[in-house]
């Protein structure tokens, strides 16, 4: 028994090797570095060692902003992109004719370069001195007003970053919960069937609880997604995120570290702890859930 553990160990021995150096050894000296005030990156000095890092972060309305900019894509994107990518997948399980086409067609967003759809939204929602761009020319064709949603007021470039998240991460989740609805054993349905239940409630009693590890996975995965969310931005708004008032939480580490006004280590090493707070609190928070939510067949 004892030689069995030892060569288990073994195996385990370069995983945990590998994780020790690139996760827990960055996340300690992360942790360190927020605590050391006036921390000099040069020099390796810093003249003080307590909570000022966390009490400037949680003060600086760059930061606020960023975290409400970041609450609102996950708000709004998870359980939107979620949604729409279970309807793709229902959709999609039901063609027979061409499914393999169309499963290509929706996954090509995935593997497509982030700046390049950047490029393309920017075409379809930033007027410029030639056209209004397209999505204002239908506004305008139902008689509405040109709105600039890439410079213009904060809704409307919310809006935009919302739905260009929505659009790079749902050709995933359509993947994911296609290949989670093709292993449902067509067994339960065929005897619901016989005995008279509808497609709804078979859907509803049947299918979804037995495609729940797999929903709950993409939520979870979604939230952390969303929350490390920074280059969908750019690719909308340009670097100076903060100027256009669409920063988000990993945008105002980057900034602090790298940015124009940047060369703070101490404050991004806090600002980055403070994410890593929030990330691990709704990631519990979606697995106590998951326990008593997910069908474990």
């Amino acid at each position: 028994m004892e030689q069995k553990s030892f060569k288990a160990w073994l195996y385990l021995l370069p995983a945990i090797l590998f994780l020790g150096v690139f996760l827990v050894y960055p996340l300690v000296d992360v942790l360190i570095y927020s605590f050391e005030e006036g921390y000099h990156s040069a020099s390796q000095t810093y003249f003080g060692v307590g909570g000022y890092n966390y009490a400037y972060v949680l003060h600086d309305p760059y930061f606020l902003q960023a975290v409400k900019n970041t609450f609102i894509l996950v708000i709004i994107t998870v359980p939107v992109s979620t949604g729409l990518a279970l309807l793709l997948s229902v959709g999609l399980s039901s063609i027979k004719p061409l499914r393999n086409l169309y499963q290509t067609v929706y996954f090509l967003p995935y593997v497509t370069n982030t700046l390049a759809v950047g490029l393309v939204f920017m075409i379809l929602f930033k007027p410029t001195p030639y056209s209004d761009g397209l999505v204002n020319l239908l506004i305008q064709w139902f008689g509405g007003e040109s709105v600039d949603f890439i410079e213009g007021p904060y809704w409307a470039k919310m809006f935009v970053l919302c739905l260009y998240t929505v659009w790079v991460v749902m050709p995933f989740k359509v993947l994911i919960l296609t290949s989670a609805l093709a292993s449902v054993n067509p067994d339960y349905s065929a005897a619901a069937r016989i005995d008279g239940t509808s497609r709804a409630r078979i859907f509803r009693k049947i299918t979804l609880p037995m495609i729940s590890p797999m929903l709950f996975y993409l939520i979870i995965t979604g939230f952390i997604g969303a929350f490390k969310a920074y280059s969908d931005a750019v690719a909308l708004f340009g670097t100076n995120l903060n100027a256009a008032e669409m920063n988000t939480i990993v945008g105002y580490i980057y900034d602090m570290l790298y940015g124009a006004g940047g060369g703070y280590p101490s404050y991004a090493a806090a600002a980055a702890i403070i994410l890593f707070a929030i990330v691990l609190t709704i990631t519990c928070i979606n697995l106590l859930i998951s326990r008593k939510s997910v069908h474990r067949g």
